[in-house]
Formats: structure tokens, sequence, C-alpha cells
């Protein structure tokens, strides 16, 4: 057994007992050939919370078995959607129950505010669980006429069977939970590989699936190194399908993986840049809140974030002035300031990355009207910036930054508008603000991404579906949508009557 830490949260007092194993056939358990281990640190103070065990690809084989066991033993079609729903449900109803620990935990490794990691983060992965436990019971195939007097076919939509779920830093149970719920409900098995930058949650939520009473096997969580667990699942030649949130850097990766070892089926949620468009009949205070919203909640750390806004040129002088104000009114602090907004952001690397982004805009002859400089002091800390006076070919408008950098230029027509917002390779998400219905009919139709939000921004919903277009992946996640992900479609051919003549 590989031994549990205590983590006191000093701004609390709470002691948190978090496993440090890899959780396999619902035990915590030393890797069967590694010593390396992962260190976790707080990103608002930089230093070490704790050291976990870091998987290997011999380690991902184990889980993978494990997962396969159990999908031919006591899950997939061995139980019925009934049960798969009154576990999910049960499971919802303990990280409800545990919620505050959770976020602060989430907090400690992650950074984000405790308040909105509870609310926002485990909130939503509460929904999520719930609405998935809903449709447990509901997965439907269909009824096909061939011949009423001799045939008929039918479709039945099969669990897809082990699915390797790899997800992200920037929400960690929410990613969590986007990736179990439906797999679970589908009655696939799971072996999920966390980012190695926040993996304590993860490990925490895999106590709770013993505790909801999953079989042993139907979830396991390996944290290890992307290129050594995530490369070992994306080529596995027994793991049926891989779902990846992440940058499109390893998405091609996974992709080309997957097709070199046993064509497994691959969802991707991938990178974006997207714009947010502003024009001359919004409701400028309200728009302004949700620019703000775009690009600064989770401290920019978001897929959708909204980096490139467009303002008509007719309320520019008037807008940005009013945006400065309110990207000031945000506080970023450390995750236990009930004040705080957001948060240092998640590690030095992307500290430091993001730092590079603001000194290319910089010396690509962008101004910076708010922020861009660091502060002195321990802390991933950046603090919400706007650069003006940005052109089309610069590293700010055409890279995806992940961190509060809002890249802000004018426009004079709705076509000009369009053309600029779809300039980009990716297609994920995109926001505009008008009052003029048609307008919102026109542009809503012609931006070139998965999510267009009209007159508001950033917000999801369990029961709609997400995904991107272009570089931005391939797949849905959330809503009735994801099922197809970890579904199979058999159909199958049902001869009651004709009978065959013989030779032909």
């Amino acid at each position: 057994m590989a031994q549990p830490v205590t983590i006191t949260v000093e701004a609390t007092g709470r002691k948190i007992t978090v496993p440090t194993g890899l959780f396999i056939n619902n035990e915590f358990v030393p890797s069967v050939d590694s010593k390396e281990t992962i260190e976790c640190y707080n990103p608002a103070t930089e230093e070490v919370i704790c050291k976990i065990v870091a998987g290997s690809e011999k380690d991902i084989d184990v889980a993978v078995a494990a997962a396969r066991k159990a999908f031919k033993t006591t899950w997939g079609k061995n139980v019925t959607g009934f049960e798969r729903s009154r576990l999910l449900n049960k499971l919802a109803d303990l990280i409800e129950r545990d919620a505050q620990e959770l976020a602060e935990l989430e907090a400690l490794n992650n950074g984000k505010p405790v308040k909105i990691a509870r609310d926002f983060d485990i909130g939503d992965s509460i929904q999520c669980l719930r609405y998935y436990a809903g449709w447990a019971d509901k997965i439907l195939g269909q009824t096909i006429e061939v011949d009423n007097k001799t045939k008929l076919a039918f479709t039945r939509h099969d669990p897809i069977g082990v699915c390797g779920q790899i997800i992200p830093w920037n929400y960690p149970i929410n990613m969590w939970s986007w990736k179990v719920a439906p797999a679970l409900a589908c009655g696939c098995t799971i072996v999920m590989k966390p980012s190695e930058i926040t993996p304590l949650t993860a490990l925490k939520l895999s106590e709770l699936i013993v505790e909801a009473g999953f079989p042993p096997g139907v979830v396991n969580t390996v944290p290890s190194l992307g290129s050594v667990g995530g490369a070992a699942l994306s080529a596995h030649m027994d793991v049926d399908k891989v779902a990846f949130t992440g940058s499109t850097l390893t998405g091609r990766k996974i992709m080309e993986a997957a097709a070199k070892s046993n064509l497994k089926k691959v969802s991707l949620e991938l990178g974006g840049k997207s714009p947010n468009i502003v024009f001359e009949s919004a409701d400028l205070d309200q728009a302004a809140n949700w620019v703000g919203l775009g690009i600064l909640y989770n401290t920019g750390q978001d897929c959708t974030a909204g980096s490139r806004l467009f303002v008509q040129d007719t309320i520019y002088d008037k807008f940005i002035p009013m945006l400065v104000e309110k990207f000031k009114q945000l506080k970023i602090s450390h995750a236990f300031d009930e004040q705080a907004g957001g948060g240092p952001v998640v590690s030095k690397m992307q500290y430091d990355k993001i730092f590079s982004y603001i000194e290319s805009g910089k010396q690509q002859g962008a101004k910076v009207i708010l922020g861009g400089e660091k502060r002195p002091g321990k802390g991933y800390f950046v603090d919400p910036t706007i650069f003006v006076d940005v052109k089309p070919d610069m590293k700010i408008v055409r890279d995806e930054i992940f961190g509060p950098v809002l890249a802000v230029a004018k426009f004079s027509t709705e076509e000009e508008a369009i053309e600029l917002a779809n300039d980009t390779t990716y297609g994920l998400g995109a926001g505009l603000h008008s009052n003029d219905a048609s307008q919102c009919m026109r542009v809503s139709q012609a931006l070139e991404a998965g999510t267009v939000w009209v007159n508001q921004y950033n917000l999801l919903n369990n029961n709609v579906p997400f995904g991107g277009k272009k570089q931005s992946g391939i797949g849905r996640e959330l809503g009735s949508y994801a099922l197809e992900e970890y579904t199979s479609v058999k159909a199958i051919h049902w001869n009651y009557g004709e009978k065959l003549d013989w030779p032909l």
C-alpha cells in the first residue's frame, strides 16, 4: 500500500488526508516498477504540498487490465442502467457532502479561489453526474422496418469499452466529471490520467468511487507525466477510446498514436483563440461585464477564453475606459481570500509563458493600457492585462496564451467583424453583444465556432453540447451528444420468415 499524507490547510485549519498511490482495482497501490514521484505545488506560495507516486507505462497496463476485467464481469453489459444511475447519484451525493474539503484541496493545488472551486466547479460537477445518472437507463436504439412479413432490424448502442481519459489542470474536478459521468452512464470502464500538475483531487475523488460502491476496476486513476501515461493510453492496444482535453499539439500526438495502434475512437477538446465582438447597439455596461468574465474567469486559464476583443469603432472610445474600470475591480489574490475573483496561474511554466507573450506584445508594437507587469514576492500571480492597437499578425492575437491577457481591435462593419473573428486556426468559442435581433442571428450563424454566446460569455450547461471546430477538436462533451462518444452502434438483422433457395 502507498501511504497517504495529511495536509494542513493553514487558512482554515482543516486537515485533509490525501492518497499518494495509484488507484487500481479500488486500492491505492505503489508503482509496479518505478520509484519516481510527482511533486505537487501550491502556486500561491511556490511550495511543495506533497509528493505522489508517478505511474509508469507498466502501471497503465495493469490499470487497463483491471478496467477490461471489470468491463467483462461486473460492469459493461453486466449491470443495468438503473444500477449505473444509482451509483452515479450516490457519487454525486458524496461529492456534495465533501464539497468544502474538495474545494480547499483544489484551491491549494490549482490556485483558484475556494468559493469558485466549491460553488462553480464542484457545484457544476455534481449537476453533471446527476444529469448523466438520468441518462443511464435511457440509452436507446431503433427498430427499423425492413420487410414486415419476414424481417426486421434493430440497433443497440453498446458501451464502447475501456476508456483512457486524459484531463487538464485548469478545471481538475470539473473535467473529471465531464469525462467520468457519460462514460459510466453508458457502461464503460475508465483509466483516468489526471494532469501531473493538479492530481490531488482526482485521487481524493477515487476514495469516493469506493465509498459509492462501484466495483473494483470500473474507475482507475494513474497520475503520471503526460509523455508516459498519456502516451501509453493513446497507443494501448486494449484501450477502446481516448478522451482528451488539452493543447492542440498534444491532441495531434494522441490522434497519431491512436491511428498507429488499434484505431481507437478519439474525442479531443483542444485549444482556442476565441473572439468576442461588441456591436454599437449592445448594452455596454453588460457587455463589459461579460467581456471581463470571458477573459478573466479562472485567471484566463480557460480553453474558451475570449482573448480577442473586437469593438465597433463608433463606441470604441466610450467602451474601452469602461472595460478598464471593470478589469480593475477584479481582485487577483490567494485562494482563501473571500474577496478574490481569481487566483495565481497554475505553475511557473505557465507564468513564464504568459509573460513571454506579454513581452512579445510590447515588442511587436501593441500598447498596454492595463497590467502587463510582474508583481514582487512569491506566487504565480498575473494581473489582468489589456493590449490595444493590435495587428492580426501579432503573436498575442494568433496564439493561445492561457492567461488574463486581452487583445483589443476596432472594426467598422458587421462583415469586417465576422472576417476578423474567423481569422484563426481555432474554432472553440465565440461571443457577440448586440441588441439587434437580426444581427445576432446573422452573426451567430456566420461565426466558425462550436459554441457561440449571444449577450453573454463563458457559461456552459450540462445539457448543452460543447466542443470545437477546426483545430479546436473533434467530438462533443455534455448533453445527449456526449453519449455518442462512449457507445458503439450495432445493427442486428433478424430474419424470421424468408427461406433462402440454394444454389444461387
